[in-house]
């Protein structure tokens, strides 16, 4: 955490995502050395480097979609000043929830079986045997990868309704004498937001719980066990690339230097 501060205040970008990019990008030569030492179906290879492009570039896709929602302004007079009026949009991500579902749904899937590996040893049969079949459950492929998807896009949709109030940002638009083209202030306005969101989180979660179990997925796919990468550290390793993208673009622009993002 130390590190990591030091990092963002002397940085550019949050330190702790950089710590974790690095452990991340740190196993991958040992992973990839360990592959092609016992794998030699170079096809297969070829197969999981063609896959890992195109996963790179749907969660670029995804993570940076945005459904712009424009906001109109209308003249206004306080005092003795005049604003006038202008226009923006709102910005909805495709996916606004990062990485969070991955971490709960993750969370929630290997607590009891690591509680139940606790029992597998008890000196009684009931127990032992209880526990040993909770194991066993979590570790069916069938059942893991399809309740980890469900949760996964559970998880999306409870994070986003959490941190987007419609009625919120409906009532600060009409404060302001906003309104979106079309849409009449107030309660139309947080209606038509709520469903805008809701179509849109449907295709965010449903990619995020194919990028949660890809890895087995392309695993059983290709037929390569060695080389996987989690849907959590795929997303922080392109998220924190990105971001920091960004935020040089940001720093040069700001010294009146041209920017490198075209």
């Amino acid at each position: 955490m130390w590190l990591g501060e030091l990092i963002s205040e002397r940085g550019i970008g949050n330190g702790i995502s950089f710590i974790i990019f690095a452990g991340i990008v740190g196993r991958l030569p040992n992973t990839v050395e360990q592959t092609l030492q016992v794998q030699q179906n170079f096809l297969a290879l070829a197969a999981i480097a063609i896959i890992s492009v195109l996963v790179i570039g749907a969660i670029i896709f995804i993570q940076e979609g945005q459904r712009r929602i424009p906001v109109q302004y209308a003249k206004r007079v306080r005092g003795t000043r005049m604003y006038s009026g202008g226009s923006t949009h709102i910005p909805l991500r495709v996916n606004s929830a990062g990485v969070i579902p991955i971490i709960f749904a993750i969370s929630i899937l290997l607590l009891p079986s690591q509680v139940a590996q606790y029992f597998t040893t008890s000196e009684t049969q009931l127990i032992r045997d209880v526990a040993t079949g909770i194991v066993a459950f979590f570790q069916n492929p069938i059942f893991y990868n399809s309740t980890y998807f469900v949760l996964v896009v559970a998880f999306t949709f409870f994070y986003t309704a959490f941190t987007f109030i419609p009625n919120d940002v409906a009532d600060n638009i009409k404060r302001y004498g906003g309104f979106i083209p079309g849409i009449r202030p107030g309660r139309p306005t947080a209606e038509f937001l709520s469903r805008v969101v809701t179509r849109i989180t449907i295709a965010g979660a449903l990619f995020l719980g194919l990028v949660a179990v890809m890895p087995t997925l392309v695993g059983d796919l290709t037929g390569v066990q060695t080389l996987r990468l989690g849907g959590t550290s795929i997303l922080i390793v392109v998220g924190v690339v990105v971001e920091t993208m960004k935020q040089l673009e940001a720093q040069l622009l700001q010294r009146s230097y041209e920017g490198f993002i075209r």
